[in-house]
C-alpha cells in the first residue's frame, strides 16, 4: 500500500508506473478520509478574454487575431453571480484574461457586491500589484487561484514570453502572505516537459503550502503557436492529480473541464482518483464560446441550471453528494468584507 510520498524519486515512480489502479485506489481512500465524500461545486464566471499576455498555448492570447474578444460589465458579472447563488452555488469564481480595464476600485466595487449573496470568492485574474491583492482582500475575497504552469525555469519563460516566473511565484507568495486560501496548480504534458520536472512541480506545490491543487492536461489549441504539439493525456493528468492528493491529502483537488475535454467522463474519472471540487460553467453561453483557453470545452450551450443539474446527476450516481458548505480548507469560512 502506497502510505507517503517523500521524494522526488518516488512520485517519478509512480508517475512512471503502468499500473494506476493501486495509485487511484489509494488516492480515493484518503480523499474520503480526510475531505469526506461531498463535492463541492464552484460557479465558474469566465467575465473577459482579454489578455495582455502572450503564453503560447493559451486560446486568448493577445497575439490571437481570430478570436473575437469579448468583456462583461460589472452589472452583468454581478447579475450572472447572483443568479449562480439563487441555484444554489456556495463559492462564486471569477476568471478572467489578464484584463486590466477592471481596475482594483471596480474590482472591489464588484467584490463587495456578490459578498452579499452569501458566497464564497474566488478570484483568477492572473498576476496583481501587492495593493490590489490587499485591496481586493479587504473586499472580500476568500480564495485567489493562479496556477505556476511549470517550475522548470527555462520552459516557463519559453512558454510565456515577456513574463517572469520569479515574479509569478512572488505573486503566490503575496496572495499567501495576505490570508487568501491558495490555489495554485500546473499543466500535465507541456511541450519538453519530463516526469522529472512534474515532479518537482508537486514538490513545490506540496513546499508552498497550497489549499487548492488544479491538475490539467494541455491541450493544444489550432489558433497557438503550439498548434501541431501532441498535448497531454487524461492518464497522466489523473496520475499526477492521484500523488498530489497523496502528498497532500486535506486540499481541495478540482476535477478540471479539461480532463471533460478528453473524455466525456473525465471529471467523474477525476472524482474517483482524489478530486472533490466541481467547477461548473455559469457563464452565459454567449460569452462562454470565446473564452476558449483549449479546445473541445463542454457544454458551451447548457444554461447554468442545466450545468448544475447534470453535473449533480453523475455525482450521485458514484454515490457522492453535492456539499451544501462553502467549501474551504481545512473548514475556513468566507470573510466577511472590511476585515
Amino acid at each position: 500500500m502506497i502510505e507517503h510520498i517523500t521524494d522526488s524519486a518516488e512520485i517519478i515512480r509512480l508517475l512512471k508506473d503502468e499500473k494506476a489502479e493501486i495509485l487511484y485506489e489509494r488516492a480515493d481512500k484518503l480523499r474520503k478520509e480526510y475531505v469526506g465524500d461531498e463535492v463541492h461545486l464552484r460557479g465558474l464566471i469566465e467575465f473577459s478574454n482579454i489578455c495582455r499576455n502572450n503564453c503560447l498555448y493559451c486560446g486568448i492570447r493577445k497575439d490571437n487575431p481570430l478570436l473575437k474578444r469579448y468583456r462583461m460589465t460589472p452589472e452583468e458579472l454581478i447579475e450572472t453571480a447572483r443568479r449562480a447563488a439563487d441555484i444554489g452555488f456556495k463559492t462564486i469564481v471569477m476568471q478572467s484574461g489578464e484584463d486590466m480595464w477592471f481596475s482594483q476600485k471596480i474590482m472591489c466595487d464588484i467584490i463587495t457586491k456578490i459578498k452579499k449573496f452569501d458566497v464564497a470568492i474566488t478570484l483568477s485574474i492572473g498576476e496583481r500589484s501587492y495593493e490590489d491583492y490587499k485591496a481586493f482582500r479587504e473586499a472580500g475575497a476568500d480564495r485567489y487561484l493562479m496556477r505556476i504552469e511549470t517550475t522548470d525555469q527555462n520552459l516557463y519563460h519559453k512558454l510565456n514570453p515577456n513574463m517572469s516566473w520569479q515574479h509569478r511565484h512572488e505573486c503566490l507568495m503575496m496572495i499567501k502572505e495576505l490570508g487568501y486560501e491558495l490555489g495554485s496548480g500546473i499543466m500535465v504534458g507541456l511541450p519538453e516537459q519530463t516526469i522529472e520536472s512534474i515532479a518537482d512541480d508537486l514538490l513545490y506545490l506540496q513546499n508552498i503550502g497550497i489549499d487548492m491543487a488544479g491538475i490539467g492536461p494541455f491541450i493544444p489549441h489550432a489558433q497557438t503557436p503550439l498548434k501541431n504539439t501532441s498535448g497531454g493525456t487524461l492518464e497522466l493528468a489523473l496520475k499526477t492529480m492521484a500523488v498530489m492528493r497523496i502528498m497532500l491529502p486535506d486540499i481541495n483537488i478540482p476535477a478540471t473541464t479539461a480532463m471533460e475535454s478528453l473524455h466525456p467522463e473525465g471529471r467523474i474519472y477525476a472524482l474517483q482518483c482524489g478530486a472533490n471540487v466541481v467547477m461548473p460553467n455559469v457563464t452565459d453561453s454567449e460569452f462562454r464560446r470565446l473564452y476558449e483557453l483549449y479546445p473541445g470545452k463542454t457544454g458551451i450551450d447548457d444554461t447554468p441550471q442545466q450545468c448544475h443539474f447534470h453535473i449533480g446527476m453523475k455525482i450521485a450516481n458514484i454515490g457522492r453528494t453535492i456539499g451544501l458548505s462553502y467549501g474551504g480548507h481545512n473548514g475556513r469560512l468566507p470573510q466577511k468584507p472590511g476585515i
